[in-house]
């Protein structure tokens, strides 16, 4: 009653899931490897331990504040793992983007990392398209926690759904270097997200798309578009859950 509007825009994604299935991934075990050979990076890669330092400090900074951090954390959500904010930071570090899209922000763990990354490299903006959650009013506060003030000035927030934000902001930006999917994970608005973000994704861009495991978006848009590069890519913290790596080859 609060949001009709995004209530209504929920109500067709929760009745998507019926017609949801798992698809037969075969995930990389060295993805990072590859990940690298995209981005034309030295492997083993320098910036890893330093992810190490910073990933340490985000959770002691959440963990003071009396956050409690990681899996189904956030109502039934959760924080980032440590395997996905690996190649974000490896990503933005080696691509020197300038135009990062994510969805989905909670704590702004995933945001942290990319702004961080951003700073090192003295280049880019992250723009963050987030839905607070609709049925816990209690965690609003929460929304970008993780984010001192002092990166703000490198990011922008967008309050709604990626069904309502995505769209208008894709055409204002109009080409987008590196993308990062971590909203609803129905195969509907997955689905939705990557193809809506590939008109604009630059040439060499990177996506990478969260839990892939439980529905069969990311391997349909694989299927859809076969020219892409792909990569499944096992969490550290689950057998069995996964997230997929995108490359739009320059070439």
């Amino acid at each position: 009653m609060a949001d009709p509007v995004e209530a209504a825009l929920f109500i067709p994604e929760r009745i998507s899931m019926l017609h949801e299935y798992q698809p037969s991934y075969q995930p990389e075990p060295d993805w990072e490897v590859r990940l690298h050979g995209w981005l034309g990076a030295p492997w083993p890669c320098p910036e890893r331990q330093k992810l190490d330092l910073l990933w340490r400090d985000i959770t002691s900074e959440l963990q003071a504040r009396g956050f409690r951090f990681g899996r189904q954390t956030y109502g039934e959500y959760s924080d980032a793992e440590i395997s996905l904010a690996r190649a974000v930071w490896c990503t933005v570090l080696h691509q020197h983007p300038s135009v990062v899209v994510e969805t989905g922000v909670a704590r702004g763990v995933t945001s942290r990392i990319v702004l961080e990354a951003l700073n090192r490299n003295d280049r880019g903006h992250l723009w963050s398209i987030d839905l607070p959650h609709l049925f816990e009013k209690n965690l609003h506060g929460q929304t970008g926690a993780a984010i001192p003030d002092s990166y703000r000035a490198r990011w922008t927030y967008i309050k709604g759904s990626s069904r309502r934000r995505l769209p208008p902001l894709l055409r204002s930006l109009a080409q987008v270097d590196f993308f990062i999917h971590d909203s609803l994970h129905t195969a509907r608005n997955t689905q939705f997200e990557m193809e809506q973000t590939l008109k604009v994704l630059a040439l060499g861009g990177v996506m990478i798309v969260d839990d892939i495991s439980t529905h069969q978006a990311f391997a349909s848009v694989a299927k859809k578009f076969p020219w892409l590069k792909t990569l499944v890519c096992p969490h550290s913290d689950r057998m069995g859950s996964y997230f997929g790596l995108v490359h739009k080859p320059a070439k």
